[in-house]
Order: structure tokens, then sequence, then C-alpha cells
């Protein structure tokens, strides 16, 4: 899916829990169900998070580099990073399955809500996996259930 959207090559493999505190710069996506009811939550770290939004809106590596550098994503990079995590909630609509959505996004520096950090900690039904994406780099997304 990745790769369709940024139109380059994306690979991925598991690596260990990714669980980041609240200082640890890192981007969130809340995703619940027709009740409100949070399902799924996402993690991204400052990197990951840096590469899927600026090769999307085609914004150069070391543009990319640059704003993972300062710590603070500009706002061209949130917005572009908010619609493929609006987008990524296809993978979880299946048949048979509650219908999910996108309910907000926390990016770099803004941390979720402590009870959203504390269940991107659990390590219960969660995946964790290094993304790399051709010409820009590597960083890593947890993807937990939340129920």
């Amino acid at each position: 899916m990745l790769s369709d959207m940024l139109g380059r090559d994306v690979t991925v493999a598991p690596c260990d829990a990714f669980t980041p505190n609240v200082t640890d710069k890192h981007a969130a996506a809340v995703y619940v169900d027709d009740q409100g009811q949070v399902a799924v939550l996402a993690a991204l770290d400052l990197p990951l998070a840096a590469w899927v939004g600026a090769s999307i809106g085609l914004v150069p590596a070391g543009g990319a580099q640059d704003q993972v550098e300062d710590g603070e994503l500009s706002q061209g990079v949130r917005d572009n990073l908010y619609e493929v995590l609006n987008i990524f909630s296809a993978l979880f609509n299946k048949p048979g399955t509650p219908h999910l959505k996108i309910q907000s996004m926390y990016p770099p520096g803004e941390a979720p809500p402590l009870d959203l950090g504390v269940m991107l900690k659990s390590l219960g039904m969660r995946l964790d996996l290094e993304v790399t994406v051709a010409g820009y780099g590597s960083g890593k997304i947890a993807v937990v259930l939340a129920r």
C-alpha cells in the first residue's frame, strides 16, 4: 500500500517493539469505530513520519532529513502524513469487521493523551515494523489493537 501511495519502493521487516515515551519525537494516529471507540493506534518514529510525509509530497530527501534533524515537521509534511495515515485505515476495513476511520493524528512534538500513550506501550496485540522508503531512509512503525 505504501509503495503505491508514495510511488517508490518500500520494504518492511519485523523489528523490536517500538514503544515511544512522551519525550520521544513520534507521530501517533488514533483510529475509531462507528461508535467512536478507540480500536487501533499507530505510532511512527520521527524519521519515518518525515519520510512518508515528504515523499508523497515530493519534498526532496535532503529537506526531509533537515526536518528530522530539527525535530519538527513542516505543516505541509504534517498534512501529507495525515493523508497517508487516513488512507492507512483501509488496511483495517475488511468485510465482517467494524468500520474504522482516523479520528486524530498527533504529529511529532505533540504527544497523544496519556491513556493513548499507555496503549501504545502495550505488548499484546501489536505489529512492529522497520520501514524503508527508497531514496529517503528507514524508520519504525507500531500498530496496536486497542481492544
